[in-house]
């Protein structure tokens, strides 16, 4: 039974937009196919754009396969294109066209990504990152993840509504504010 608190912590091994030292790290459980991840996900965006450089946002994989038949594969192909240094557009791309994720979609998005699609459809064939995104979905399970999209702010879970935009983006600008008064205040010491 998990507290609310994000486990393991934000590390090297995940994908981070942002800065390291951003006083808001707002971290997602996601399923590419999920349809409110693909609602929730323009409201991320709009909340980088006007948290700038106080905010660093990092997606874990949480596919719910079961529900979700191409969620699993739409991950691995992130991971994928991760390892051509190219995840974040493949996650974008992934979600801005995610009613359409055939194996022959994402070797589409791959090429228009302008990625070894060779490598790419390789590493889906072998199941290269089947572990990379069972380990995600674990620590999303170990986190209390139980649905998506779920997010995590500065470790905690967030339980308020991410589809009030002005709420949510609310929320990471107090964070924000808290997070710099913590630092200016343990710096004062």
């Amino acid at each position: 039974m998990s507290d609310g608190t994000l486990t393991p912590p934000v590390s090297e091994r995940d994908h981070v937009a942002g800065p390291e030292d951003a006083p808001v790290t707002l971290v997602e459980y996601g399923d590419y196919e999920c349809p409110y991840c693909g609602m929730a996900h323009p409201i991320v965006k709009r909340a980088q754009r006007e948290l700038g450089e106080q905010l660093r946002f990092v997606f874990r994989h949480f596919p719910l396969a079961e529900a979700h038949r191409h969620a699993q594969l739409a991950a691995q192909a992130a991971e994928a294109a991760g390892a051509q240094g190219r995840f974040w557009e493949m996650h974008d791309m992934i979600f801005e066209h995610q009613d359409a994720l055939e194996p022959e979609d994402i070797i589409g998005y791959a090429k228009s990504l302008g990625l070894d699609v060779a490598q790419l459809a390789r590493d889906l064939e072998a199941g290269t990152y089947v572990k990379r995104v069972r380990d995600d979905f674990r620590s999303g399970v170990r986190s209390g993840v139980n649905g998506t999209p779920t997010f995590f702010v500065n470790g905690i879970r967030y339980d308020g509504s991410w589809a009030n935009e002005q709420a949510f983006i609310g929320a990471l600008r107090d964070a924000a504010r808290q997070g710099v008064r913590a630092a200016v205040g343990s710096s004062s010491r």
